[in-house]
């Protein structure tokens, strides 16, 4: 069940009724005359042969509002490519599938390389990147959605709820957060957040001093989903991590955009399962070690953009902060867990603690010692001005992959 509460800095639209989702559909079937609406997708080709992406695809197709759907398919050969356009074919709306790993995207995107324009990691961030910079040169869309594709407990009412502050003509908010709870199998998902995100975040506030950044981004009820919406106009100036920070790393970027009234948060489902990252506790390139590397890094240097000052000492009193808030939530996630029959073994969540503790000096070193690190991929304001004809290319490059093996 929802509540009303509303905490943080952003609006909080709650599921209150589980309204019809026909009723739903309908409203932003009318909005959809006034502000038309888009879908993104960033996949990896080995996503399309989960048991999550044939689902994900018989309930898109369904949606009767969507102007557009834009695919960003990584990872994928000639052959896998055009599997790909198969697979997506049976959508009735307007759809294309950038094939991130085509000559021609590959040619487009070492051009913009060689004005260090182009992103410095594969990954979703690079992926969501390009799919952003299509949807502006299709400009096919007003409001736009994006979310995984690895959502096994997918219904269409997600996307329904998650467009639709973006959609509505009478809300000026102009990006929205997804919520859910991380609930699924009888399990208390959602690590990350749980037992790094929110202790770190009030471990800083206690170690550097007050931030209204801070208490924004720990007004989020699940600040990694990846789940999010927004109007066109915030794609130009948005700076995208390249790394696993994509999330945070989009909510710091509305934080500098724009006033916090012109954001929210939205509840988008009642139960959510996807790919879980293995804690990687022997390598920290990989899982969700290396996320949490990438997320501290981030968090770090936008504090110090914002003024904060970060040495050794700074890194060693907050890992021992850290280390302290974050098995208090162990304790306090355990007692939930009890009460409501769920499982959590607090040997695992310590596992996870002692290991995210780590992981917060070696982000804090990593920082110091690469002052001249370009943590982010240019924004397309920039690569327009360098580049003033980069929409119509980009644009022709899809087009002509899509033509050459849909027609052949």
């Amino acid at each position: 069940m929802a509540d009303f509460h509303q905490s943080g800095s952003v609006a909080t639209l709650h599921n209150l009724t589980d309204r019809p989702l026909e009723e739903l559909e309908a409203e932003l079937l009318r909005f959809s005359k006034q502000r038309p609406m888009g879908l993104l997708l960033p996949s990896l080709f080995s996503e399309l042969e989960t048991e999550a992406m044939p689902k994900i695809l018989s309930e898109i197709k369904k949606v009767p509002y969507l102007n557009e759907i834009v695919i960003g398919l990584d990872r994928a050969t000639k052959e896998q490519y055009c599997e790909a356009l198969e697979f997506f074919q049976e959508l009735p709306q307007h759809h294309r599938v950038l094939w991130n790993d085509g000559p021609r995207l590959r040619k487009l995107d070492a051009e913009l390389r060689e004005q260090g324009l182009s992103p410095s990691e594969e990954g979703k961030g690079r992926n969501v990147w390009f799919c952003l910079g299509y949807m502006l040169a299709s400009n096919r869309s007003e409001a736009i959605a994006l979310h995984d594709c690895d959502i096994v407990t997918y219904e269409r009412s997600l996307l329904a709820r998650l467009i639709y502050p973006m959609a509505n003509p009478q809300f000026s908010y102009q990006f929205a957060k997804g919520y859910y709870p991380r609930i699924a199998d009888g399990c208390l998902n959602g690590r990350v957040t749980r037992l790094l995100i929110t202790p770190l975040l009030r471990s800083l506030e206690q170690v550097t001093g007050s931030s209204d950044y801070l208490r924004y981004l720990d007004g989020f009820r699940y600040p990694l989903a990846g789940e999010f919406s927004f109007r066109k106009g915030v794609i130009p100036d948005i700076r995208l991590p390249s790394d696993w920070g994509l999330e945070m790393g989009t909510l710091s970027e509305m934080y500098r955009n724009y006033s916090n009234n012109k954001l929210c948060q939205v509840d988008i489902a009642d139960i959510y399962d996807h790919k879980h990252q293995d804690l990687s506790l022997d390598d920290k390139e990989k899982g969700l070690s290396k996320m949490s590397i990438d997320i501290c890094k981030l968090v770090f240097r936008k504090m110090a953009v914002m003024g904060t000052v970060f040495s050794k000492e700074v890194f060693r009193s907050l890992k021992a902060a850290y280390f302290r808030n974050a098995l208090d939530f162990v304790e306090q996630y355990k007692n939930d867990a009890v009460m409501n029959g769920l499982e959590l073994d607090v040997h695992q969540e310590e596992q996870a603690v002692e290991l995210f503790a780590n992981n917060i000096i070696k982000a804090g070193k990593v920082f110091l010692s690469s002052p001249m690190e370009r943590p982010f991929i240019p924004s397309w304001s920039r690569v327009q001005s360098a580049m003033p004809d980069i929409y119509e290319r980009l644009l022709l490059a899809v087009e002509e992959d899509h033509k050459e093996f849909v027609d052949s």
